[in-house]
């Protein structure tokens, strides 16, 4: 039985052209799309990935470059760059790390510093970069590792340069030292100048000018492949090495000033008061900054962190003191200028001064008291009752305005960093600090340097320099000079800030009431600093100070005396100078922890610096 055809022949052909005609529009969809992308990249973005392209295979490498070298001003190294040896180690190269350590721990010395140091770095760096296990071979370690040399594939001696301070702690506070660069450094450095085994500055001067120092590095440009590992070096720049750095130190003064302090915790701060040029700067106890170059041992640095005379810390910037007595010609200066004391007045110190209708007394530190007392009097003998009565006169606004325009309470500006403020006490300070009012006793104390306000040691100078030179505006600064690189001319270095204006004074001829006055201090029959002046071949400007660091009430002062109490609670010493008062080529400040008198302890400090300087 024939059976008809089911099926439409032309509408199938209709619907396998309909199908088809779909895929293909689909595809020319698709190469569209394809040949825009390709487009895009291959024309709009083709510098771009081109160059990520290259990135991918070629890397930077920083040369370091060799440090600057720091001198004094004359001429004498303070900071060199010494050749030594590392010893170093290739991780992908070294089949049993461990063992290899351990092996390596027999023929040198290897801290726990060392190792701790090791492992941080192997954990930032790729397998194939050499990582230093150990900086300053001796040369009997080497000599050691040389032989046995086959035994430690991935290992191997590399001669580098190391940073060493000849004069170990001397001048270490100001001159302060390189170390080992850490994160935080490494991600704020720019990658190109330091990598994580490099040295960086990190306190003193070799901090605040670390890019003049630093130099800049060379530059190799290496092909690598997937992996990082180098292929080949492309091109090689050198690094240029930093330059040369000359201090205002004198290495000679500054040696003199540490002997004459002796073992005493303290400062010594000296400077010319014509230009700020920093002549010494001494914080004692100091520490060697040679231990810290490439990571100091643990016992080491807890024994300088647990000493109670804290060598670390920096008393010439960050010592912050009560003044003592040494503020009064500030003071007294201030009252002249107010019109508040004539030269000429005179005033009683019975021993005592209170405030009316009050019965508490505060006492002179001569007990039986002075008597009639004149401005230049009341500062030669340090009468305390004198500058009771004027601070409370003058009250606490204008001792504030007073002392603010001597730099006291704000930074010198020293090219340092870490200089704190100091503080001079206000209305609105205590108010803010404390929630509390301001009483007439505090202003009655802060006239004599006690109380609330503090000043560090190179504030103290600073103050004195501005003294000498009657206001004319200084910077005090450490560096001179720098020197580039194969150079032989030194080109001064800028001042870290623009000095503020001169103090001018409503009558110039209180400068000259203060200077005699300070000159009767050590030249005059009651002068409390009379034996400093004895036999000098210049005349000397000073005042003598005695900040209280424990405070009896009278009574129990008398009964006690100064050997009742334990060494660490005695007064501390002040003693502030510049000479010769006719042309003043030295100001500075001297402070003896815990030295009990001024005129007795500090001011023969400040002598031997004097002479040294001005007569050698």
């Amino acid at each position: 039985m024939f059976l008809p055809h089911l099926s439409d022949h032309a509408h199938d052909i209709r619907i396998i052209r309909r199908r088809l005609a779909v895929a293909l529009l689909g595809m020319l969809v698709l190469a569209s799309g394809l040949i825009s992308r390709l487009g895009y990249l291959q024309i709009l973005n083709h510098q771009r990935y081109t160059t990520l392209s290259q990135d991918n295979r070629l890397r930077l490498r920083a040369i370091p470059p060799p440090r600057g070298l720091i001198y004094d001003r004359n001429g004498i190294l303070l900071a060199e760059n010494r050749p030594s040896f590392r010893l170093v180690l290739v991780p992908e190269q070294v089949k049993d790390l461990r063992a290899t350590l351990r092996g390596l721990a027999g023929l040198v010395k290897l801290r726990p510093t060392d190792l701790e140091r090791f492992h941080v770095l192997l954990e930032q760096s790729p397998p194939f970069q050499e990582i230093p296990l150990k900086f300053e071979l001796t040369e009997v370690e080497v000599a050691r590792f040389a032989v046995n040399r086959q035994r430690f594939p991935g290992v191997e001696v590399k001669a580098h340069l190391t940073r060493h301070y000849p004069h170990r702690e001397i001048a270490v506070h100001a001159l302060g030292y390189v170390g080992r660069i850490n994160e935080h450094e490494l991600s704020q450095a720019d990658p190109t100048q330091y990598q994580p085994s490099s040295h960086i500055g990190k306190i003193g001067i070799e901090r605040y000018y670390e890019t003049l120092l630093h130099g800049a590095a060379g530059l190799e440009h290496q092909e690598t492949n997937a992996l990082g590992r180098i292929i080949r070096t492309l091109s090689h720049s050198a690094p240029t090495p930093g330059q040369d750095l000359y201090l205002t130190l004198d290495l000679r003064l500054q040696r003199i000033a540490e002997n004459a302090l002796g073992n005493r915790s303290g400062a010594v701060v000296a400077l010319d008061p014509r230009n700020g040029e920093i002549l010494a700067l001494v914080s004692k106890p100091a520490y060697d900054p040679n231990l810290f170059v490439n990571g100091i041992a643990l016992k080491d640095y807890k024994r300088l962190q647990t000493n109670r005379d804290e060598p670390l810390f920096n008393r010439s910037l960050r010592g912050q003191y009560p003044p003592g007595s040494t503020i009064k010609p500030f003071v007294g200066l201030a009252g002249l200028e107010t019109g508040v004391r004539q030269a000429n007045d005179t005033i009683y110190c019975p021993g005592h001064f209170s405030l009316s209708g009050s019965s508490y007394r505060w006492y002179d530190w001569k007990r039986w008291g002075h008597g009639w007392m004149n401005f230049e009097q009341a500062i030669a003998q340090s009468c305390d009752v004198y500058f009771y009565k004027l601070a409370y006169d003058l009250g606490i606004d204008a001792i504030y305005d007073a002392l603010a325009r001597f730099g006291f309470g704000q930074p010198t500006g020293i090219d340092l960093k870490g200089e704190l403020r100091g503080l001079i006490p206000s209305r609105r300070w205590k108010r803010q600090t404390k929630g509390e009012p301001w009483y007439p006793g505090e202003t009655v104390i802060t006239g004599i340097g006690q109380g609330f306000l503090l000043v560090t040691p190179l504030q103290l100078a600073y103050a004195t320099a501005l003294l000498a030179n009657h206001s004319r505006p200084i910077v005090p600064h450490l560096g001179r000079a720098s020197r580039a690189p194969g150079k032989s001319t030194l080109r001064p270095l800028p001042l870290p800030h623009h000095p503020g204006a001169a103090l001018a004074l409503k009558a110039p001829e209180h400068w000259e009431r203060v200077k005699e006055a300070m000159v009767a201090v050590v030249n005059a029959h009651h002068g409390t600093a009379r034996r400093v002046g004895e036999g000098a071949s210049y005349v000397i400007a000073g005042k003598t100070g005695t900040a209280q660091v424990f405070g009896l009430d009278h009574a129990a002062e008398e009964r006690a005396g100064d050997n009742a109490l334990a060494e660490h609670l005695h007064d501390h010493a002040l003693f502030i100078a510049f000479a010769p008062v006719n042309n003043p080529r030295i100001a500075l400040a001297v402070v003896v922890e815990n030295g009990g008198s001024g005129g007795a302890v500090a001011g023969p400090i400040a002598r031997q610096v004097m002479d040294a300087w001005l007569t050698g």
